[in-house]
């Protein structure tokens, strides 16, 4: 591994997103210009937390990527990534405002770490609006649509 790999907050987001969906409770990478640290919570708190040392740096920072809770009419992203409306470029998109859908309905794609993941509903309703537009960035337990 390069001392020079780049690594974004958004890289650090999706790596922690990929541990809290694997059977693995931590990673650790260090080159010589930082320290990346990234753990499953113990039950106390919920998500992950990271910690960040850069070569040079006064100390580490700590984030918690748990998700943000939302308005309880939102479908909310489980996961940062690049959120997709459509299967495919050009192809009409999953859903629309005022479409019903059901728990198992694909509402959208996000891909994290070149992975393709469905997200479903998870409840019945119908699209009242949609917040996220095609190939957005998002955040973890960022609302992408609300039901009505």
């Amino acid at each position: 591994m390069s001392d020079d790999l780049p690594l974004t907050a958004e890289d650090v987001a999706e790596i922690a997103a990929i541990l809290e969906h694997s059977g693995f409770r931590e990673l650790d990478l260090s080159t010589r210009r930082f320290r990346l640290r990234v753990a499953k919570g113990d039950g106390a708190q919920d998500g992950l937390t990271q910690e960040w040392q850069w070569a040079g740096a006064s100390g580490e920072i700590a984030a918690d990527v748990a998700g943000v809770q939302a308005d309880p009419a939102a479908i909310c992203s489980p996961l940062p990534g690049t959120f997709y409306r459509s299967p495919q470029p050009g192809a009409p998109p999953f859903v629309n405002a005022g479409d019903t859908v059901g728990e198992e309905t694909v509402i959208g794609i996000i891909e994290t770490m070149k992975l393709m993941n469905p997200v479903h509903a998870g409840r019945s309703g119908t699209i009242a609006e949609i917040f996220i537009t095609d190939g957005t960035l998002v955040t973890k337990g960022q609302a992408l649509v609300r039901l009505a």
